[in-house]
């Protein structure tokens, strides 16, 4: 049984903020809970390691497209199953929408339990709302 979820948040800041905190794989853990540590293999490749309710995981993944301001995609080449997407959408010239688009196949009692409740798309909320608040932040020092 794979599990998908797809989370937005519209932020009061341009695309060129949104995207400046998401281009840079290795600093996603600064705005999503779950992500311990990322770390470059080389220029498409990144060892992942996750602490989820229940269960740690390490995986590699490998960016499939990146295009500046637009999306970056990815999917896991060793370990678990994931991939995802996150896209950018121009609002206005101060706000923006991020899309958060992740599949992945439940491994575990928590993590089915997780997808089940609902609990996945919880966690993809409230580090939607902590990236939302970074770029609010970084938006209005450029001001």
């Amino acid at each position: 049984m794979s599990a998908s979820l797809i989370e937005a948040v519209d932020v009061n800041a341009p695309v060129s903020v949104s995207w400046g905190l998401w281009q840079d794989v290795t600093e996603w853990p600064r705005f999503l809970s779950h992500v311990e540590r990322v770390d470059r293999l080389d220029d498409r490749r990144f060892a992942w390691w996750l602490s989820l309710p229940g269960a740690d995981k390490q995986f590699i993944a490998e960016l499939t497209e990146v295009v500046p301001e637009d999306r970056i995609a990815w999917k896991t080449v060793a370990g678990v199953h994931h991939a995802g997407v996150v896209t950018f959408h121009h609002l206005s010239d101060t706000t923006s929408r991020v899309t958060l688009q992740v599949e992945y196949e439940p491994d575990g009692f928590f993590e089915h339990l997780g997808a089940l409740t609902n609990l996945d798309k919880t966690l993809a909320n409230y580090d939607l709302g902590e990236f939302q608040r970074m770029a609010e932040e970084l938006a209005g020092r450029r001001v």
